[in-house]
């Protein structure tokens, strides 16, 4: 029994799986666009459901991925996008790996593909849900357990539920836009989140940690006008961090300067001309872009990050010993816990917060890598997370817990890792994606063939186009994975306006530039009907 036949005999059930129905023909432009402005509406109101009997005290375990995983935490967006993109890594490595026998360029194979993928992606769901719920991560409301009359794990029953429930809409959500709407749903639910912590980085007023608005606008009017820094003070070194760091000049020169860059970079491309065999006067062009398989791989690849920091974390209070250390902030009215959790796999931090009075918990943090294994496998996020003065600042309580402070030499490893698990990771899912999306020389030129397409000066046969495609596409991808991930580095070390992250705008600025793209090529169809098909299968 080979492993194909294990996939061919799962093949009906999954074909069962609930699905969105396709358009059983074309979809006008007008309706495409309402089902997109929909969707997005829906999903900016199921981000603002709160969870009923969620704890304030409750923790974010995904707080550093939040922005590009598309999700809200305390709402029923929770997880966001990230059980379809961790469905799609582990279904993409086993076959990369040849683990799984199947051959994507084939039609059912591909369909097999796709339907193992949701069915993994409901289990996903399940998976990232429950660990949170039964982890001490979203805890039940005490108070609300009390009134109700009911258990805590009752309301934490509730709350898997809710989570439940949400992953699940918001995977029809992205069949909706998908199959009836403009783009992908995972693409519009990155872009409409990291959006919001855009305009959040520029207008936001609320009062952030070191005592200044979070808006970037907002945070130089106070000081502006609150006479903060003095004109003698910029020049020294702590000067400079005041204006550069926490006055987030740093991370608007990194926004404006990778928006601008990934817009050259989509523009970039090899334009291979096209001719329409029995429509006479009809041309056009496939364009090999420079990042042929877009930004999105890299999102694969800091889901992969951010699992393997999941089950880091969720280990790091079961195994190892647990250190504890106090102290007393009179000003706030909080008793402050820290706790270190030491192993084999490294050393987490977390920081607890009780409120003097009642020794209720006020806030809590999620254990975070401070040295080992899972130190340098953490991603950069800032500039707090690599220059040696912010990494001791953002690290708060090491001393009181005997811990050594985080070495020079550890954080330039840190960067390092980091740096390579990017480049190498970009560069190896972009290979998959366009494999797994037909993008490959062999998927494309077999569709330019069937659309009546052919290459000027070459026979028309699929291997003829094959070949002139194959000279392009996997140099053109693997360079395209580099660039990807040298970009990703520079934003993530540099940081960006409202922690939107280096992969989150990098994706948002490449969605944005193909979503314009398509409803380019949208309206052309809807100009010339004929055109249709030649747009749609080759371009």
């Amino acid at each position: 029994m080979n492993q194909h036949s294990f996939f061919y005999a799962i093949e009906p059930f999954v074909r069962r799986l609930p699905a969105v129905e396709r358009p059983e023909g074309h979809v006008h432009f007008k309706k495409k666009l309402s089902w997109t402005v929909g969707i997005l509406i829906l999903y900016f109101a199921l981000s603002n459901v709160s969870l009923f009997g969620l704890s304030p005290a409750s923790r974010d375990l995904f707080g550093m991925y939040r922005a590009f995983f598309a999700g809200s935490f305390g709402s029923l967006m929770l997880l966001g996008i990230g059980p379809i993109v961790t469905a799609s890594i582990v279904l993409q490595l086993l076959v990369g790996a040849d683990i799984i026998k199947l051959n994507l360029r084939d039609p059912r194979d591909q369909a097999v593909f796709q339907g193992t993928q949701k069915l993994l992606v409901f289990i996903m769901i399940i998976v990232e849900a429950l660990p949170q719920v039964t982890g001490g991560y979203l805890l039940p409301d005490q108070g609300l357990a009390s009134s109700l009359g009911v258990s805590l794990g009752m309301i934490s029953f509730l709350i898997f539920v809710q989570i439940c429930i949400g992953g699940v809409l918001i995977l029809f959500m992205d069949e909706v836009v998908s199959k009836w709407g403009i783009g992908s749903g995972v693409g519009l639910f990155i872009v409409a989140g990291i959006s919001q912590s855009l305009i959040t980085g520029l207008f936001n007023w609320t009062i952030g940690d070191k005592g200044l608005p979070i808006g970037i606008i907002p945070k130089w009017v106070f000081i502006f006008t609150n006479d903060v820094l003095g004109l003698e003070d910029v020049f020294t070194s702590s000067g400079l961090e005041r204006v550069f760091i926490d006055g987030g000049i740093l991370s608007l020169i990194s926004t404006v300067a990778i928006i601008l860059f990934v817009v050259f970079v989509e523009s970039t491309r090899v334009e291979i001309p096209l001719a329409h065999s029995s429509v006479r006067g009809a041309r056009g062009r496939f364009p090999v872009k420079l990042v042929y398989a877009s930004v999105l791989p890299m999102i694969l690849v800091r889901a992969l990050q951010a699992n393997i920091q999941m089950i880091g974390t969720l280990l790091a209070g079961k195994i190892g010993t647990i250190t504890t250390a106090s102290t007393t902030d009179t000003a706030a009215g909080v008793n402050i816990v820290y706790t270190a959790y030491s192993s084999i796999i490294g050393t987490f931090t977390s920081t607890s917060r009780y409120d003097m009075m009642t020794n209720e918990l006020v806030s809590a943090t999620s254990p975070q890598p401070v040295s080992g294994f899972m130190y340098y496998l953490s991603p950069i996020h800032s500039p707090y997370d690599w220059i040696p003065s912010l990494v001791s600042n953002s690290n708060p309580g090491m001393e009181l817990l005997g811990l050594s402070p985080i070495a020079s030499w550890q954080i330039w490893l840190h960067v390092f890792t980091d740096a390579t698990v990017l480049i190498v990771g970009g560069v190896i899912f972009a290979m998959f994606w366009i494999e797994t999306t037909g993008m490959g020389a062999k998927s494309v030129a077999a569709k330019i063939h069937a659309s009546g397409l052919q290459v000027p000066g070459h026979r028309r046969n699929p291997v003829s186009i094959e070949k002139l495609l194959g000279r392009y596409i996997p140099k053109v991808t693997v360079i395209g994975g580099v660039i990807i991930g040298l970009l990703t580095l520079v934003a993530s070390l540099m940081g960006t306006l409202g922690g939107a992250g280096g992969t989150g705008l990098l994706l948002t600025v490449s969605i944005v530039y193909r979503l314009y793209e398509q409803v380019a090529s949208e309206q052309i169809q809807e100009m010339y009907p004929m055109m249709r098909k030649f747009f749609g299968e080759a371009a």
